[in-house]
């Protein structure tokens, strides 16, 4: 006897699903980018075409999940909504949307959820592991150390490094160095919260979330998204570094003829790979696996 079990996530950028059945089984994985996020970083406020299009997604979700036959479902709001000031009025809209209640994690929750989902398929780590999962709004790090965690919310993402300071189209390189230089002020930041990050061996680096799956794809030539492709593939910090070289000179119009590129993503993964290149040089590592397995997993675990 089981039930048929399903988590949402409410990001930063996008807004996703994932349908499991009673052994764990996942059933649908569903992403719509949605950009609950875009503006929030200069207003404070979540906008209405920003709620509108998540609420529109999470409808269609709720089909989905009746089809499904789901008995219990687990809702996480994540950066945007902990930053905005009506994030109460999007909490009750995306519940009556998709007749979960929507829960706001604090970066702590989310980061753990996020550790548990992303390494459950992984064999157990030799030595160090850090977990990095840039979001759209927000970067979570959890490093296993010896069995005990340490995590840091870093008010770095994608969308929020761009809207900051990669402005142009490309950006200017005096852009671009103000954004690294933003990046490595939230590190240090990171070091006081988190003891041993930067201060161990290299660890193994695990990358999760559309930033990391859309780097794999660039890297490796895919033609559109295959989770089976992108799934535990190892990038180095050299493949990393030519991609956000390639990026920073181009306008978005350019990035999105890319094999590989999300079209939604184009105008902003430069900054989210600048986040992931700040955290590889910090704590020394040459290489990241990517995991698409993430906080939509460790929601889902957390019903069992």
């Amino acid at each position: 006897m089981g039930e048929v079990r399903a988590a949402l996530d409410c990001g930063t950028n996008s807004t996703r699903l994932l349908v499991v059945d009673a052994a764990g089984n996942p059933l649908e994985r569903r992403m719509t980018i949605t950009r609950l996020g875009a503006g929030v970083d200069a207003t404070g406020t979540l906008s209405e075409a920003a709620m509108v299009r998540v609420v529109e997604a999470l409808g269609a979700y709720a089909e989905v999940m009746a089809a499904h036959g789901v008995v219990r479902g687990r809702m996480a709001c994540t950066s945007a909504v902990r930053d905005a000031t009506n994030g109460a009025e999007f909490l009750r809209r995306a519940s009556a949307a998709a007749g979960v209640e929507a829960e706001l994690l604090d970066g702590q929750e989310e980061a753990a959820l996020t550790y548990q989902g992303a390494t459950a398929a992984l064999p157990p780590a030799r030595g160090p592991r850090l977990v990095v999962d840039v979001g759209g709004g927000s970067t979570e790090l959890v490093l296993d150390q010896g069995g005990r965690l340490e995590s840091c919310s870093l008010q770095l993402g994608c969308v929020r490094l761009t809207e900051r300071c990669l402005l142009g189209d490309p950006p200017t390189a005096a852009s671009i160095l103000e954004a690294r230089g933003v990046v490595a002020a939230e590190l240090d930041r990171a070091q006081v919260e988190m003891a041993h990050l930067g201060r161990t061996a290299p660890p193994e680096v695990v990358g999760t979330a559309g930033t990391v799956a859309t780097l794999v794809q660039l890297v490796f030539g895919l033609e559109g998204y295959e989770r089976d492709l992108v799934h535990h593939q190892v990038v180095e910090r050299a493949q990393l570094a030519a991609w956000i070289d390639r990026l920073s000179i181009e306008p978005v119009s350019q990035r999105r003829a890319h094999r590989g590129m999300d079209p939604g993503r184009a105008d902003v993964l430069l900054g989210g790979l600048l986040v992931l290149a700040g955290v590889l040089d910090l704590v020394g590592a040459d290489q990241l696996v990517s995991s698409e397995d993430d906080l939509l997993d460790g929601l889902v675990a957390s019903l069992r």
